[in-house]
């Protein structure tokens, strides 16, 4: 249910897919793959500067004060007070994250991509492989995080709690749709909404997966910093939004004359 709610409010939107950017670019048109070293370490810095990034790790650091973290996991557990049984909590989970990912795909197809199918495809595609490099890159720093904590999950099933999968998962795609959503001709209202909505979504991922007893406070609280992290990061050092581009010319006749006009964004 709450997949559907998302695509068909998202889909609303599609209209604009086949416009361009307020700069006269198409989403996706200047992304790169050498896009400088400044330029990374500025989108680096930038990224962790955010406090989707660093206010839930120092949550994740301030709950293992008193052994806060085990007490939480035990308690969301047992009272299960948001889904009501473990079973649900689980089931949750699944559909939260299905959801951030239906999300992703439908506000990187709404994006403005050119005015025909030859300009549109191209464009799409490398927008695309910039948010699949995020994904990649989180879910497997994640995975290698689990390895190497080897952290006993709190229903005890396996060494594999730390950090979240179901988290990561949910919060990269949801901030890659956040950061989509910038580029989508939206009444700003609207995008209020639905950037509060994919926060919820991250956030209900994340206590479901505490409350199935899969994992700690602080597992889902770092990975949501990961995947808001590197969400923000790929975005801004390799998608191009931002970049001067080059000077657009046009020659005009007037009343008595011509005219020249260069317009340059800078």
């Amino acid at each position: 249910m709450l997949t559907r709610l998302i695509a068909i409010s998202l889909l609303a939107s599609l209209a604009s897919a086949c416009g361009t950017l307020p700069n006269g670019r198409a989403w996706g048109e200047d992304a790169t793959a050498t896009p400088g070293w400044r330029h990374v370490r500025d989108a680096a810095w930038q990224a962790a500067r955010s406090p989707r990034v660093w206010v839930p790790l120092a949550a994740a650091a301030l709950l293992q004060v008193d052994d806060w973290d085990r007490e939480i996991a035990d308690w969301a557990r047992e009272e299960t007070p948001l889904f009501g049984s473990v079973d649900n909590a689980a089931r949750w989970s699944d559909n939260l994250r299905t959801a951030s990912i239906v999300a992703f795909h439908v506000t990187a197809l709404a994006t403005p991509g050119g005015e025909t199918p030859r300009e549109w495809i191209p464009d799409k595609l490398r927008g695309y492989a910039v948010g699949a490099a995020a994904i990649v890159t989180t879910t497997s720093l994640t995975q290698g995080l689990k390895s190497a904590a080897g952290r006993r999950r709190p229903n005890g099933a396996d060494e594999e709690s730390f950090p979240s999968g179901h988290t990561a998962v949910a919060a990269v795609h949801d901030r890659l749709a956040a950061i989509n959503l910038r580029s989508i001709d939206l009444h700003p209202e609207a995008r209020r909404v639905l950037d509060a909505g994919l926060d919820a979504i991250t956030i209900g991922t994340s206590w479901a997966r505490i409350e199935a007893g899969w994992h700690y406070p602080s597992d889902t609280l770092v990975s949501a910093s990961l995947g808001a992290f590197f969400a923000s990061f790929y975005n801004e050092a390799f998608l191009g939004l931002d970049r001067p581009t080059a000077p657009a010319v046009a020659l005009g006749v007037v009343p008595g004359g011509a005219s020249l006009r260069v317009n340059w964004r800078f």
